[in-house]
């Protein structure tokens, strides 16, 4: 009957044995061997037409948990690490990969057998074991990973050259692109360099559009690793300086697929190694340069850039609403994050807070009492949202000291102003803050080129109020050179950015 017989029983020959003890006197091991008579092919068809034979089902014979030890002890230091990682994938191990089988081993290879249906012995047999790996590596079925040496780069390594195909050389990366419908692309890292050098590859790396900004990022003297994580894709960098060489790779991988990510991945890494060559600083540069492009690969813009400036000596900075609204992530200057402390959508501002302590060259001071018509202003901003590194000053004229329809926190100007530019301080020529430039939309019409308008000092000094924070009051009654002016307006203005 199917199951009656133990799954860890075996057969032994007869021979393997001295004598008979049981019963006394008899002795089956002296007897002859069963002698089956022969029949003629034709006796055979006939008893095969008459009774044909049952379906046998396949009995494959497994080890005993001895026979499973001794299979076992046979293994080399680096097969039992290996065993010990696919149990850990399998989610049963969760210690350290150091090839020791001691308890915490031995509980996982009972929990992978109970949850595949084996008697949980804690000792997997050769069959097992086979089975075990044949899920560990079911995942990286059609990835076709090869070893390939990239003699222009310098690397040899292994790639999944079923998903990724050669592009091109374009100093510093060798470009392998996706092939088929996964997405998954391979860059390796080639170039000549010192630490100095490292160090700059490191943050010009998280420019990138394939590498995400939220992730771990690790530099050290000589190496670093960067990953990254966003709605789309995961991207994984391994860098390493020797010799004068920086050298290695980033894996590029579609999210929704990890496990399969996380066994390229480690087939990737430990299969790195260095061999001569370096990628020249030459290769594949062109006449098709772009400064949106690095060798190939688009840079990390932000979805929109507006101006700022700075209210407090700790860095708080002042901006448009239309700067923070939809987005993930927002930083001044480029590389410093803040938090959004307040909003005042009545009149499209937002103070911001940065998470690093700034210790800025101007700060605004608020004008004491209101401009004249007529008189002169300047707004610092960074019109071309950041191209330039640098704000640009624009200068106008107050035209009237309430909005279109009345409004008394708005200023109107004639001034012609861009995008890029709201958010900005107003100056007046002693220096003092009048207001803060706004968008040039003004609820969903179409204004002349030369009408700005801004909230005004009173308004940011009563909206800086509520939040807590005290704005300074400009005391200054001279008229201040251009030179000065544009110097302490663009100590003060700031680049504030929205990423998605």
């Amino acid at each position: 009957m199917p199951g009656q017989i133990p799954r860890d029983s075996f057969v032994v020959r007869s021979n393997a044995f001295r004598q008979q003890f049981w019963p006394i006197g008899a002795n089956a091991l002296a007897q002859p061997p069963i002698t089956i008579p022969a029949t003629t092919e034709t006796e055979t068809d006939q008893a095969a037409s008459q009774n044909p034979p049952e379906p046998v089902e396949e009995v494959v014979l497994d080890e005993t948990p001895r026979e499973a030890r001794r299979s076992e002890a046979q293994l080399t230091g680096q097969e039992r690490r290996d065993l010990q990682i696919a149990l850990q994938w399998a989610g049963v191990y969760r210690a350290g990969i150091d090839g020791s089988f001691g308890a915490g081993t031995r509980r996982a290879m009972a929990d992978w057998q109970r949850a595949n249906g084996y008697e949980p012995t804690g000792i997997l047999t050769t069959r097992q074991r086979a089975d075990l790996f044949g899920q560990y590596n079911a995942v990286l079925e059609g990835m076709d990973l090869q070893m390939v040496a990239d003699a222009a780069a310098g690397i040899e390594m292994k790639l999944p050259m079923g998903v990724v195909a050669f592009e091109a050389h374009e100093a510093p990366f060798a470009r392998y692109e996706p092939k088929g419908d996964l997405g998954a692309r391979v860059l390796l890292i080639s170039q000549s360099g010192d630490q100095r050098r490292l160090f700059g590859l490191y943050d010009i790396l998280q420019t990138l559009e394939v590498v995400p900004l939220d992730g771990a990022r690790e530099r050290r003297n000589n190496g670093f690793t960067i990953t990254g994580s966003n709605a789309r894709i995961t991207s994984h960098t391994e860098v390493s300086l020797r010799n004068g060489e920086i050298k290695g790779f980033m894996l590029i991988w579609p999210v929704g697929d990890e496990e399969r990510r996380i066994r390229v991945l480690q087939e990737m890494s430990e299969s790195f190694s260095r061999i001569n060559g370096v990628l020249p600083a030459s290769a594949g540069v062109d006449d098709g340069q772009s400064v949106d492009l690095l060798s190939g690969l688009q840079i990390r813009k932000p979805r929109v850039s507006r101006s700022g400036f700075f209210v407090s000596s700790t860095g708080m900075v002042m901006t448009t609403l239309e700067a923070v609204q939809g987005c993930s992530r927002v930083t001044l200057d480029g590389d410093t994050d803040a938090d959004v402390k307040m909003t005042d959508a009545s009149l499209g501002l937002a103070l911001l807070t940065p998470k690093t302590r700034l210790a800025p060259m101007e700060v605004a001071e608020l004008a004491a009492v209101a401009p004249r018509l007529q008189s002169e202003i300047a707004v610092a901003g960074f019109s071309y949202e950041g191209v330039l590194g640098a704000p640009s000053m624009t200068f106008g004229k107050i035209v009237d000291l309430r909005g279109l329809q009345g409004e008394e926190p708005l200023d109107r100007f004639a001034l012609t102003a861009l995008p890029g530019d709201a958010g900005g301080p107003v100056m007046d020529t002693t220096g003092a803050v009048i207001g803060m430039l706004l968008p040039r939309d003004a609820g969903g019409r179409q204004l002349p080129e030369e009408v700005a308008f801004s909230a005004d000092a009173a308004a940011l000094e009563s909206a800086m109020r509520r939040a807590g924070v005290s704005a300074r009051v400009s005391n200054n009654r001279n008229t201040m050179a251009a030179e000065d002016l544009t110097a302490k307006a663009r100590g003060m203005a700031v680049l504030v950015s929205c990423w998605e």
